[in-house]
């Protein structure tokens, strides 16, 4: 029998700051494969995060298939669009909701691995991570600023955190990304640039596929999902229209949930898919093979 045995291997899911996304349902099918589970949370959610699992908000969420919960060896702060601290303003680093979270750079969260775990303590790295201060304005009414932020969050980060995670991670490791067919499609009212963000993303894919696999081993995939109700999807305003479109127009017509995301992620990290890097999945219902809406009384329609 084919097995997802993921025991005495160490993950890192950065960008999960509530129980309601993918990275959590990656972080959750991660730990039911055997793997313990750090994770990395933006600073302006680490306390209401702590809190909600403190409170056992989330505990039904984290209740396993074996009765026990969800634990996190450790909750880092992390702002990924820094690479080290310098970078970072001093009215952010001082401001209320940074000050008191210690380094929250990438350099800052890798230095605390090292020190937590010792010197190549990670097997599987999740960039969970993506945003877009102008999502809500078209393209043509994007700002540079808005359009530069959606790129360094949204995809430079994931060079910037194999850069300094990859001397970390031991033989036969992986590393996974979240994308969204917006890459490669035009969808009204996503915007902001996050739509070049993720076409950057899938692109970075390839090349550190290549470089990381000839320099570290390391495989490197992403995940393109359908549209899902999170938290922090609602920042997009349409989401709910997404979701109900790609559930009519899907070759499987029903709302993809995040488990079905999490278990993928737990197979593109596990020993079964040794042979896949440089990958673009698409776990979406089958909506990226759609070329006309099935929702229009068109032949073939069923």
């Amino acid at each position: 029998m084919l097995k997802i045995d993921l025991t005495g291997r160490r993950a890192l899911v950065a960008g999960v700051a509530d129980d309601g996304g993918f990275g959590f349902a990656i972080a959750k099918s991660l730990a039911e494969a055997g793997a313990t589970v750090c994770v990395a949370t933006w600073p302006p959610a680490l306390n209401i995060f702590l809190n909600l699992l403190e409170r056992g908000k989330m505990d039904e969420a984290r209740r396993m298939t074996d009765g026990s919960l969800l634990n996190f060896e450790k909750i880092y702060p992390l702002d990924a669009a820094f690479d080290v601290l310098s970078d970072a303003p001093e009215e952010l680093r001082s401001s209320k909701r940074y000050a008191d979270v210690g380094d929250f750079s990438i350099d800052g969260m890798a230095q605390r691995i090292v020190t937590d775990f010792g010197e190549r303590p990670l097997d599987f790295v999740v960039h969970s991570l993506a945003n877009g201060p102008d999502v809500k304005k078209s393209l043509l009414e994007t700002s540079r600023s808005g359009y530069l932020s959606a790129v360094s969050v949204s995809a430079y980060s994931l060079i910037g955190m194999l850069r300094r995670l990859a001397p970390l991670m031991r033989p036969d490791s992986s590393v996974l990304s979240l994308t969204y067919m917006a890459s490669e499609r035009v969808i009204p009212g996503y915007g902001g640039g996050m739509s070049s963000a993720k076409a950057a993303l899938e692109s970075d894919t390839r090349t550190l596929a290549y470089e990381a696999g000839r320099r570290f081993g390391i495989r490197v995939n992403t995940i393109s999902a359908g549209p899902f109700a999170s938290r922090a999807a609602s920042a997009i305003g349409i989401i709910e229209t997404m979701v109900q479109y790609c559930a009519a127009n899907s070759p499987l017509p029903e709302a993809l949930t995040a488990q079905e995301v999490g278990t993928a992620a737990a197979f593109l990290a596990s020993p079964l898919a040794s042979g896949i890097t440089g990958t673009t999945l698409y776990v979406d219902k089958g909506y990226h093979a759609m070329g006309m809406a099935a929702d229009r009384g068109t032949p073939g329609t069923f």
